[in-house]
Formats: structure tokens, C-alpha cells, sequence
């Protein structure tokens, strides 16, 4: 067994021996580590409880809160549904009516009084009404200015008579069902002179 100095007993070992031409008296105090897991006060079981209460009651609020929107949602999509339901099978009812238009002015050219052109007529007005009441209403463009929103420009004219960007004629008929646009307007706008 080896002697220990005095001096060596009273200091704690280091962890790494101390250089060669050190003195181990001399040597530095070894830092102390701090532990990694500290031991936790104790907590009262009560405050435990209830922060644990808190929380979930939390939870259940934020969920009720998420059900509500979720049922606010779907009943604003169903209903938008609803009111839009109809929207493609109108959309493609329109150029049949273009169509039924074009034959009605040819009946028209012909004879105002003729049973074709009556006929055509009073099919005319009840297509009119159907779309009416389905919510469907036409695009009033001819003299306003121009909106890409709800306009689609097929070519522009210059004139003086008019401010430039105004609508000059209506090519193809737009229409909206309620507020959204079923199809745009085709126009001539009016452009700058040469």
C-alpha cells in the first residue's frame, strides 16, 4: 500500500492525474459536474390534480369550440350547394338558348304574324321565366365600361363618340345566377382613336 502525503488527503482526486512537472498539491480544484437528473421538490398532489383537471377541461372547450365551427361549416357548404346546385346544367342550357334566339329572329324576318314565330315566342318567354326563377339574371353591359370580371372584350373599335373602355355592342349574352358569374358577356369595347 502507498503513503499518502497529508496535503494528498485533504484535497479530493482529480479525475485526470496532474501533468508531469505539476505538483499534485499545486494542481487546480477539480469542478464538480452538476448532476444530470436533479431530484425534483415534491409537489402537492392537489395542484397536480387540478392543473391536470385544467388542462382537459381546456382540451374539451377547444373541441366543443372545433365541433361548432365544423357544424357552422358544413351547413354554409350545404347550403351553398343548394343555392349553386344547378349551376353546370344552366351554364350548358345557355347556348341552346342562344341557339332558339337565332331561330326566333329568323321566324321574325319572315313573318311577325306566321304560327311558327308565335310558337317560338311564348317558348322564348317561358325559357325567360324558368331562368328567372332558377335566379339567373342577364349582365347589363351595353354602354357601361368595360369589366374583365364580367366581360370578355372579342375586339375593340376606335371612336370618338365614346370614352375608351366603354362597351359599344353585345356579341353573346352573359348572366349570373345570383351573384356569381354563370358565363361572361362578349363585347366590342370602345378603343383609343388613330
Amino acid at each position: 500500500m502507498t503513503e499518502q502525503s497529508p496535503d494528498s488527503a485533504t484535497q479530493p482526486p482529480s479525475e485526470f492525474p496532474a501533468p508531469a512537472d505539476q505538483n499534485p498539491a499545486e494542481a487546480p480544484p477539480a469542478t464538480e459536474m452538476p448532476s444530470e437528473t436533479a431530484p425534483e421538490a415534491p409537489q402537492d398532489p392537489i395542484a397536480l390534480l387540478t392543473a391536470e383537471v385544467d388542462k382537459w377541461k381546456d382540451l374539451a372547450y377547444r373541441s366543443q369550440a372545433e365541433l361548432d365551427n365544423f357544424r357552422k361549416r358544413s351547413a354554409r357548404e350545404a347550403q351553398e350547394t343548394r343555392a349553386y346546385a344547378n349551376a353546370d346544367l344552366l351554364r350548358a342550357l345557355l347556348p341552346i338558348m342562344d341557339n332558339f334566339e337565332m331561330g326566333l329572329e329568323a321566324a321574325r324576318a319572315e313573318s311577325e304574324k306566321s304560327m311558327i314565330f308565335m310558337g317560338m315566342s311564348m317558348v322564348q318567354r317561358q325559357i325567360a321565366d324558368f331562368l328567372r326563377d332558377m335566379g339567373v339574371t342577364e349582365v347589363e353591359s351595353l354602354g357601361k365600361a368595360f369589366d374583365p370580371n364580367l366581360h370578355d372584350a372579342v375586339s375593340t373599335e376606335a371612336t370618338a363618340e365614346h370614352a375608351e373602355g366603354t362597351i359599344l355592342r353585345v356579341t353573346r349574352r352573359g348572366f349570373r345566377l345570383k351573384d356569381r358569374l354563370l358565363r361572361p358577356t362578349s363585347v366590342i369595347v370602345a378603343g383609343p382613336v388613330a
